[in-house]
């Protein structure tokens, strides 16, 4: 069975963590380049910094399971050309368009051949896929909607422990960029990436995007 955060891909968890933690560095950066750290507008800066990706969890969430019952009603569709086709070459030409690209690199064409066949007998058995929106599209966008909204809680805790505001706003962007780097660190064994080398790419990439969207007005 599943864990929670196991509903997402490793690089959607990834995805989401590392847009929770831009979209919280570039709402503080820029936010106090506009209005400063005073204790008033920090306390302002992360009640609206935490409502921010608090929406913004939501919306990726609900982006998510838009995305995934697309692709599901996509499959349907294809199902139905290969169920449609007048013989059984234009069939196998269909999935061959759909798999060829994955599969072309690691199997010979005679065993693509013979899985294609076997993908055709099965559309043509008629068992097509539900479409309708699942437990599982629930539980996958609630993951999303926590690592985005999740992300946020480090840029808070400095505010509970740090009565300067401008020490406060530091100490928190430290803690993202750290969080940033952990992230590089983990997910790199899901890749032939170094440890290391993962991490400061994920830092380095964060943070030019950051800087990009505060340099926009973002």
């Amino acid at each position: 069975m599943l864990t929670f955060f196991e509903h997402l891909s490793p690089g959607e968890r990834l995805g989401e963590l590392l847009f929770g933690l831009i979209m919280t560095l570039t709402f503080t950066l820029g936010a106090a380049l506009v209005v400063g750290t005073s204790d008033g507008t920090s306390s302002s800066l992360l009640y609206a910094t935490l409502g921010c990706n608090f929406a913004w969890g939501i919306i990726d969430g609900a982006l998510l399971i838009l995305g995934r019952v697309f692709d599901r009603g996509r499959l349907v569709r294809l199902g139905e050309s290969i169920a449609g086709a007048t013989d059984e070459h234009t069939a196998l030409a269909v999935v061959a368009d759909e798999l060829d690209e994955t599969l072309a690199p690691i199997t010979s064409e005679r065993q693509r051949l013979e899985l294609y066949r076997d993908v055709v007998a099965h559309v043509r058995l008629g068992l097509r896929p539900d479409t309708r929106l699942s437990r599982e599209d629930l539980v996958a966008a609630s993951a999303a909607f926590v690592l985005v909204f999740g992300a946020t809680l480090p840029a808070a805790l400095p505010y509970f422990v740090i009565d300067d505001a401008w020490m406060a706003l530091r100490a928190s962007n430290a803690l993202l960029i750290a969080v940033l780097f952990l992230a590089g660190l983990r997910w790199a064994k899901y890749t032939i990436f170094k440890p290391l080398v993962a991490a400061l790419v994920v830092v380095g990439l964060a943070v030019a995007l950051v800087g990009i969207a505060v340099a926009l007005g973002g």
